[in-house]
Order: C-alpha cells, then structure tokens, then sequence
C-alpha cells in the first residue's frame, strides 16, 4: 500500500500546516517559479507555489469574495477592474458577476500559472480567463502600473508573499502609482497578511497603504486554505465601506443581481470590518513604511525556513 504524502507549508519557524496530497495532477518550474496542482480530499483541486498553498476549489471563496465583492459594492458600480497577480482566475470570475462590469485587465507575470489553471483549475475560474471581458497582459505589474495610461474603476491585488521580488509591489511607491490608475471613486483591495504569525509585516504594509490613501479599511477573514486570520485592506481616495450599513450592501447586491455568493452579504460586510482589540492595537502602533529598496525581515522565504520531519510518537 503507498504511504500518504504530506506536504507542509512553513510559514515562520514556529508555525506551520500540512495537506495531504492526493493525486498529483501537473506540476511545472516556469522562468520564475515552481508551480503544483493536486488533489486533495478536504479542499479539492490545489495550486501549491514555491511550496505555498495558493488557491483551491473548495475554499477560493472565503479570500475571492471579500477581496472583490466588498470594495466593488462600496464603488458606486465598476465598469473596469485591473487585477495585478490572481492568475488562477477567481478575482476575475467575481468582477464579471458585476453587470456593469466592461472590462477586466488580468496582470500576470507568469504565463504558466493561466496555462495551469486553464488546465486544471476550472472550478475556481468557471472559464473567466476565456470570457470576452478579460484582457490578459503578460510581464511586470510595477511596470504596467507606472507606465501611466487608463485608469480603473477597481484594482485588485492578489499576489505572492511579500518576499524577493514581490516586495516591490508592497511598497509606498507602488501604492501610490497604483493610486494614479485609479478613476474618481476608485477602490484598491488587497492582502496585508496575518496578525497571528505575521503580525509585524502586516503593520508594515498597513503603513505602506496609509501613506499612499487617505482611506484606508483593514478587513478580517479566516481563509482554511492559509491556516490562520487572514487580513485583506480596501483602500481609496473618496470611497470609505464602512459607511455603509448592512441593509444599504444587501440593497447593492440585489440590485446587482449578484448570484452564488457562498461568503458575502451585508451582516458579513459589517463583520469583516470588525476588528478585534488585539488587532486595533496592532494597527495604532507605530510602523514603519515599506520603501523601494527596503525589507521586510518578517515575511521570509519558505525556503529559508527549517525543513519539517515528523517524528514517531
């Protein structure tokens, strides 16, 4: 009989999480990274990247919807979105549930990652990659961003880690040229990683948003796939989610004709807007702002990170 394969995710050198690795349906190194899809039982259909659990089937939903749906609803209705990373295709499969929504440009830098997801990861995109709407541009977001050029009603970004060469892009600079592409009322979401095991860098990058916005929203969710609370961020010059009561968000949504949401609706917009006192804490401290050519000492590779070995009772 095989013996089970686990493969564990490391997320600092006292915390981590494994899943069992059914079925290993593809597996590539692209120019830039080493990228899996398998199967598992609890989560379905798994992408793994650089040894990161990044999206599955089962649970996409708890970081997609509020990602997309909550800064969206919040804009009085965006008609063109730019995502930066997200190439599984889930933030785009919630923007085109949007009925105005005209245009999506989808920034990847790693081809393989649409081919993989076109590939394998159907029930997450739903065939958003191919949908009509999208615009898929190839190559570096920071360049995109600051070449200058139209402007967007919504961006998202759904990216890696913020370590190596992700880090550009949690930067005060990259913020601030993120807010240039964006229209009057525009909104910006994103990740700013978890106050359990990484409470440091989210301040950081909390830091980083607030001196590029003059509204900024840190938001909670506990995402499974990720182990832990996971901390998103809405951000913009005029548009503020939390002056919307729950009432007015279910009002947007049926207006919308929003369907198959599985997380969002307007008791969980005010819920995710909720902060814990350990985490209002956090974000009152002083921190300092992630510039062009800094660090983040916080946010380390997996790959500097102890090896696991599991040891016999």
């Amino acid at each position: 009989m095989t013996q089970p394969r686990y493969l564990a995710e490391r997320l600092t050198p006292d915390f981590g999480f494994y899943l069992r690795e059914g079925e290993l349906l593809a597996r590539v190194q692209s120019q830039w990274q080493h990228i899996e899809v398998f199967d598992n039982a609890l989560f379905g259909r798994v992408m793994r990247i650089d040894g990161c659990f990044m999206t599955s089937e089962r649970d996409e939903f708890f970081y997609h919807e509020p990602m997309v749906h909550l800064p969206a609803i919040a804009h009085g209705g965006p008609r063109s979105a730019l995502v930066v990373g997200g190439g599984d295709g889930g933030a785009v499969e919630e923007l085109l549930k949007h009925p105005g929504m005209q245009r999506v440009v989808l920034a990847e830098l790693d081809a393989e990652v649409i081919a993989m997801a076109r590939a394998w990861l159907g029930g997450i995109h739903h065939g958003a990659l191919d949908n009509p709407r999208v615009d898929i541009r190839l190559g570096d977001a920071r360049v995109l961003i600051e070449a200058g050029g139209e402007r967007f009603d919504q961006i998202v970004l759904d990216l890696t880690d913020p370590f190596g060469p992700a880090l550009d892009l949690y930067t005060v600079e990259f913020y601030q040229a993120c807010r240039k592409r964006l229209a009057p009322g525009g909104v910006l979401s994103l990740h700013l990683g978890s106050p359990i095991h990484l409470p440091g860098s989210m301040a950081r990058i909390a830091a980083s948003l607030r001196a590029a916005f003059p509204i900024v929203r840190p938001y909670l969710q506990y995402v499974p796939l990720y182990g832990t609370l996971w901390c998103m961020a809405m951000a913009s010059e005029s548009t503020d989610p939390a002056l919307l009561d729950a009432a007015a968000v279910d009002a947007r949504i049926a207006e919308r004709g929003l369907a198959d949401l599985q997380l969002y609706n307007g008791a969980v917009h005010q819920a995710l807007l909720a902060q814990p006192n350990f985490v209002r804490h956090l974000l009152a401290r002083p921190a300092q702002p992630i510039h062009r050519g800094g660090s983040l000492p916080e946010a380390m590779d997996p790959e500097d990170l102890p090896r696991v070995a599991v040891l016999p009772a």
